[in-house]
């Protein structure tokens, strides 16, 4: 995933001619199936610099690039993601179909009224009644639907923080810790008691 995060306006206007193109050829259905298809391709390219570095490096010449990732494209996702695929290269934009998978995707989950949300923890897995309570605080202050992406962050003590958009609300241990050790700083130990119950407020 996915991720949601500081989609710039060049992705928008990618993600958004697709989305179009299949509001006129099967709806949310096609949208859904080729959002899957686009990330599995933005995982593939996040996974492998090697692979993310040859996208976008203007050593290999525009044809030969294009050349491999119809190679490597082609027969693995559907017709119009291969398609779109290569108009995104015949622009020299190959660099950027990781973002630009989020912006289609972010663009979906908002037609279905969802919004996504990154959720780190020490080990990316919180526990059920964790994401239960993300889903309700999220559904509380959006009005839409959470659609929770987990991602493991070993540098936490732990906690949660939760990424939606450009948003970061930050409840890790540290924060709370770091808190608590600014109000007393500031306004002594009354303050500090007030914070001990304050997780993702």
């Amino acid at each position: 995933m996915a991720t949601t995060q500081h989609i710039d306006e060049i992705a928008s206007v990618y993600a958004t001619s697709l989305l179009e193109v299949c509001d006129k050829q099967g709806g949310v259905a096609l949208a859904e199936s080729c959002s899957a298809e686009l990330s599995a391709l933005a995982e593939m390219i996040r996974a492998d610099k090697r692979f993310a570095e040859f996208l976008k490096t203007p050593i290999i010449g525009a044809a030969a690039r294009r050349a491999s990732i119809d190679r490597i494209v082609k027969g693995k996702v559907s017709d119009l993601v291969h398609r779109f695929v290569m108009v995104i290269a015949a622009h020299g934009r190959a660099g950027r179909l990781a973002d630009i998978s989020d912006a289609f995707d972010g663009l979906l989950q908002a037609r279905l009224g969802r919004v996504e949300v990154d959720m780190y923890t020490v080990t990316g897995q919180a526990a059920p009644d964790v994401v239960a309570t993300v889903k309700g605080g999220v559904k509380e202050a959006f009005g839409k639907e959470a659609v929770i992406h987990q991602y493991a962050d070993p540098n936490m003590i732990g906690g949660v923080k939760l990424r939606i958009g450009d948003q970061l609300i930050d409840g890790s241990v540290e924060t709370q810790l770091r808190n608590m050790r600014d109000a007393v700083a500031a306004r002594g130990t009354g303050a500090m008691r007030s914070r001990l119950g304050d997780f993702l407020a």
